[in-house]
């Protein structure tokens, strides 16, 4: 007994001490095998098994950055972003899982896409590369990039984009459909159906 009660002792100061190492670590890694059975399980038919949508309504999931993924998981579930379709899948995954799939879905290779309108693509590129300064539109290369690659944490990558998704998306943002973008409700407010479409087209040839 005696010789227990330093053993204890020293055992509860270690304790705090192997914590903090614990936490200096960061969180754990996100598991990719994970991330791809659940998402082949909960989200493979919508966008595709390598995240490369063949539905033009539906978004291409690969190569996109995982915390731009994440926030929109987790805004679906909350509610903060509206859509029935996706909150319902959404409120199916925990935090890890949405972590573990956002991880997996960003190791996977985007396929490009093409754009479609040769009427309209000089149009959108314009919109893309300079904005539309007398209305105050801001260029979508600002935030985007020139290629559409996005910022990580901060803006999606767009390059290759289902120009109906991104049309889609943007008349949501315009009219207050979807709102957990304040800067993309000001900048879609100021555009019409036409510039929509035109820029929507040319996001969508974008390497």
């Amino acid at each position: 007994m005696k010789l227990l009660a330093p053993l204890m002792l020293a055992a509860m100061l270690a304790a705090p001490a192997i914590a903090a190492a614990q936490d200096a670590k960061g969180p754990a890694k996100p598991d990719l095998a994970k991330g791809e059975a659940k998402y082949t399980a909960v989200c493979a038919a919508c966008h595709g098994a390598d995240g490369n949508s063949g539905i033009p309504a539906n978004p291409k999931l690969a190569g996109q950055h995982p915390q731009y993924l994440v926030k929109q998981l987790q805004e679906f579930k909350s509610g903060k972003r509206n859509n029935a379709v996706m909150t319902g899948f959404a409120a199916m995954l925990s935090d890890e899982d949405m972590k573990n799939i956002s991880a997996w879905l960003a190791a996977q290779k985007a396929k490009p896409g093409f754009a479609k309108d040769k009427d309209l693509v000089a149009l959108g590129e314009r919109i893309y590369r300079g904005g539309i300064p007398d209305r105050q539109i801001a260029a979508c290369a600002g935030c985007h990039s020139p290629n559409g690659a996005g910022i990580p944490a901060q803006y999606p990558r767009m390059s290759g984009q289902h120009a109906d998704y991104t049309a889609d998306q943007l008349r949501a943002f315009r009219d207050g459909v979807r709102g957990n973008s304040l800067q993309m409700n000001q900048v879609a407010a100021k555009m019409n159906d036409r510039e929509i479409k035109a820029v929507s087209d040319y996001i969508a040839g974008l390497r």
